[in-house]
């Protein structure tokens, strides 16, 4: 016998899908060929990020690309030879819809994107399981605790679209976790599992299932190893939507997530994308940890231990997120901590449980005296 309450989140996770399903069929076209494009940094501020910095390049009646940032109309002198007024280095190309030629001093990648160069994505799988564990599961190996994960997100960029992939879409991975999670041992098991559920559910869409069949497909990946009162079900989907239909990638969403729930310290920005040795892309490195508790405790733990003297929480781009040593550990002032932050999603998720409680207690007597 399946437990009642446990079809409701799957429902949920069915019917999310099926409409998910749906969307990903009126909004996402066969790949076109990617043109190439030109990043100028306009402003002076070390990157193009900012509008009217990247544009795509446009053909020419000759076969060639060109920028249109900064681009000119050439001039023609007395035969009809064109120069381009911005320096006789730049060629004048006639546009592919013919016109007068046109020149620009800023280069075009190849249609290839060749001429993007990406930083590889950090891929660290936290604390590793290093050692035996006794008869009891007591770690026989090194001990961290409250350790995290390096992992970044991408801000609006040429590589997402300029679609911001850092913005938080609210709590939905809880910090109440039920016991099938708690051997997985972290939650960024969760979010993958729900972009599991969602690429399964893209791939069917693709391979000509249905939207019933595509949903099954997706609800089956997501549940699997996930105790649904450990996530938001319905919030995650919408999650998952709105980022697999703007250019993010997995760790974005895994970022994404666990940012919204409060359980990933931000570390700072780099640059992780170029065009012609100009920044297209900037990504936000992250400290990510199974708990909010966690992440407070690691925050305002740090700077009272020698260890992390001169290191910190590392660089944007290769964050140290190692967990305390259980000396370390015995060592922290907790007087010296402010866990305000937690204790006061505690008191008001108990008052939320109180209220749903009363309420239940209250419908339960209307219903024994018949009103």
């Amino acid at each position: 016998m399946i437990w009642r309450p446990l079809l409701w989140p799957l429902r949920v996770a069915l019917i999310a899908l099926a409409l998910c399903g749906l969307a990903l069929t009126a909004q996402f076209s066969p790949a076109q060929a990617q043109k190439p494009v030109c990043a100028v940094d306009l402003d002076g501020n070390g990157d193009a990020g900012d509008p009217g910095e990247v544009a795509s390049c446009v053909g020419t009646a000759a076969g060639a690309w060109l920028c249109p940032i900064q681009q000119a109309t050439c001039v023609a002198d007395a035969v009809g030879q064109y120069s381009c007024p911005l320096g006789s280095q730049h060629p004048c190309l006639a546009p592919a819809g013919g016109g007068t030629p046109i020149c620009s001093p800023n280069a075009c990648t190849d249609s290839s994107g060749a001429g993007i160069e990406d930083d590889p994505v950090v891929d660290d799988p936290g604390a590793p399981a290093d050692g035996e564990v006794d008869a009891e599961g007591n770690c026989l190996g090194n001990i961290e605790i409250f350790a995290g994960r390096a992992a970044r997100c991408r801000p609006a960029g040429l590589r997402t679209t300029f679609s911001n992939c850092c913005k938080d879409k609210g709590k939905i991975v809880k910090d109440g976790m039920g016991g099938s999670i708690s051997s997985v041992g972290t939650k960024i098991a969760v979010a993958k599992g729900v972009f599991t559920g969602m690429k399964a559910a893209y791939t069917a869409f693709k391979a000509g299932a249905t939207a019933g069949q595509a949903a099954t497909s997706g609800a089956n990946a997501l549940i699997v190893g996930i105790d649904p009162t450990s996530i938001a079900i319905s919030l995650a989907i919408n999650f998952m939507m709105d980022f697999l239909l703007s250019g993010c990638d997995q760790q974005d969403m895994e970022v994404g997530m666990l940012r919204g729930s409060g359980m990933c310290h931000e570390v700072g920005t780099y640059c992780s994308s170029k065009i012609l040795g100009i920044c297209v892309q900037k990504s936000k490195g992250h400290c990510c940890f199974n708990t909010k508790l966690g992440r407070i405790i690691q925050q305002q733990g740090r700077p009272q231990l020698k260890s992390f003297n001169g290191v910190g929480w590392g660089t944007p781009k290769q964050p140290y997120c190692r967990g305390f040593t259980p000396e370390e550990f015995q060592a922290l002032d907790f007087s010296r901590m402010d866990l305000s932050e937690y204790y006061s999603e505690i008191e008001a998720r108990a008052q939320a449980d109180i209220q749903i409680d009363m309420k239940d207690k209250i419908d339960a007597y209307m219903r024994v005296i018949g009103q």
